[in-house]
């Protein structure tokens, strides 16, 4: 018993020791100076996260009205948002050129096979996104779309390219039981869904912060032991070990890339970009410092420390630092029939584009 206090608490002090590290590192860690070694080795020489946001008359890569995969919570402009100049930038790394997006080439790469987005609704997000930026290449094409029970197919059948998207909030298992709803940190039967894929984009931390009547659960489970609460960045760190063990065992690297897109930031709080405001409300322009203030957020290097652990090649896609800097592609006040104000979500087209661009990149460039 002794022993086993004595373990809990050495993992709890080496988590907390590693993720204050962060100071340091924080020190190379912007929007200018982001390195991540999983862009340099998918992509080559070039880091495709490191660079910045320029304005662009050409975009964005797609019409929304003409886009019909577009939820109405991201539909900015149907949604009555007046202004356009959010949808102009376009990220440019500081190295080399990101190759713009090409859809037919990318349905003909991935003819006959099976793509899979595996997380919450910023994978919903992600996932109309690549959806609307192909249609566009294509608007001819027959398509069969099936949206039932959490699971997502959109279909271009002249390509025989299915991409899915599989909806679950914390990757690991969320399940009724006689004491309530239980979030099993160390459970992953769903992961039966993800597998026969030729690509996998995992993404979970969203819920993760929801405290409060806000989140989906009762209790944590680890092993036997029921927990009324837990440090949440523990949990992450917990149920992200999880998730990199499923990887582990069933992932074949000669049949399917894995991809997890790290943290997407909020902007709720002005002064994490030393603005007067309280939340993206209203805002029009991204962040041009070269260093954003709030920093890197604490769950990003949860991501790295798990990443860094894991046995089979999971390919980082690096988007939190760049997102930080757009506080105004969140829907705010035009989500459709949301009330209030998200600064969680992103506008499409817009911010999710980018990150589907440097999929592609990281693909084929």
């Amino acid at each position: 018993m002794g022993f086993m206090i004595f373990k809990s608490l050495f993992f709890f002090s080496q988590l907390f020791l590693f993720l204050h590290q962060r100071a340091k590192a924080d020190e190379d860690f912007n929007v200018f100076n982001n390195v991540s070694s999983s862009g340099r080795n998918l992509a080559g020489n070039c880091n495709w996260f490191q660079g910045k946001w320029v304005y662009d008359s050409s975009y964005p890569l797609y019409d929304p009205y003409k886009c019909p995969f577009i939820d109405q919570q991201f539909n900015c402009r149907k949604n009555g948002r007046p202004d356009s100049t959010y949808l102009k930038y376009r990220w440019e790394p500081l190295s080399c050129s990101l190759p713009r997006f090409n859809g037919l080439y990318f349905l003909k790469k991935f003819r006959r096979k099976k793509i899979m987005f595996v997380g919450d609704s910023i994978s919903l997000n992600q996932f109309q996104s690549l959806i609307c930026m192909i249609h566009a290449w294509v608007p001819n094409s027959r398509i069969s779309y099936i949206r039932r029970d959490g699971l997502t197919s959109v279909t271009f059948q002249d390509y025989e390219v299915k991409i899915l998207l599989y909806r679950t909030t914390y990757l690991v298992d969320l399940m009724r039981e006689k004491v309530g709803t239980v979030l099993k940190l160390d459970s992953i039967k769903n992961g039966n869904m993800w597998k026969g894929m030729d690509m996998l984009i995992f993404n979970t931390w969203h819920w993760w912060t929801h405290t409060g009547a806000s989140q989906p659960f009762d209790y944590i489970q680890e092993g036997n032991k029921l927990y009324k609460d837990m440090n949440r960045l523990i949990a992450y760190y917990k149920g992200l070990t999880t998730w990199a063990r499923w990887v582990n065992l069933n992932v074949d690297p000669s049949k399917t890339k894995v991809f997890f897109q790290s943290i997407s930031p909020t902007h709720y709080v002005g002064r994490d970009w030393n603005g007067p405001t309280k939340s993206c409300s209203g805002q029009a322009q991204p962040f041009f410092g070269t260093r954003y203030p709030a920093g890197t957020p604490m769950a990003w290097y949860v991501v790295k420390k798990v990443l860094n652990r894991i046995k089979k090649p999971v390919y980082l896609l690096d988007i939190t630092a760049l997102s930080q800097h757009r506080k105004d592609a969140h829907p705010s006040a035009y989500g459709g029939q949301r009330s209030g104000t998200d600064c969680s979500h992103w506008c499409l087209p817009g911010l999710p584009d980018t990150w589907n661009q440097l999929l592609y990149a990281a693909l084929f460039g």
